[in-house]
């Protein structure tokens, strides 16, 4: 499993500005209807719901949210750059700009747990977070997102 799979080019945003956690998930809603079809407000409270149980902001900059969403097929992922960082209560108390968001059938298992873990490991580079934030464009993003799994197998 590699990024590439999980991440749709329409499912890649560069956003200016947005005012907090819940805006975020609702924006990421927005975008998971427009890329997989679905139901944004369903998407908006299964991430949510699962921040609620604990933060998903993980440092550095870089936040992975994730929930499971009944009648998924496939794991999906959502991935957003704000332009002004938004207070995500990170491990490291540094607020959050980079957002990858892992969408999971509800029976995933497995599945779902290699996806958060391919998209830690690549978020984790700090020369992929850095070529991330110099780019607003949504293709070259998602360009960069997808050739990380391959740099890292060469």
């Amino acid at each position: 499993m590699d990024v590439a799979t999980i991440l749709k080019v329409e499912a890649v945003k560069c956003v200016s500005t947005v005012s907090s956690k819940k805006r975020l998930f609702h924006e990421l809603g927005d975008l998971a209807s427009l890329a997989y079809g679905l139901a944004p407000g369903d998407v908006a409270s299964a991430l949510q719901e699962r921040e609620s149980l604990g933060p998903t902001g993980v440092g550095k900059g870089v936040a992975l949210p994730h929930a499971r969403l009944a009648g998924l097929d496939k794991v999906c992922g959502l991935f957003m750059q704000i332009e002004k960082p938004l207070e995500f209560e990170a491990v490291d108390k540094q607020p959050v700009d980079l957002i990858f968001a892992l969408l999971a059938p509800e029976e995933a298992g497995v599945e779902h747990l290699k996806a958060l873990a391919v998209v830690s490991r690549s978020m984790r580079n700090g020369d992929l977070c850095t070529k991330l934030r110099a780019n607003s464009d949504a293709v070259t993003v998602h360009t960069l997102l997808a050739d990380q799994h391959r740099d890292q197998a060469a």
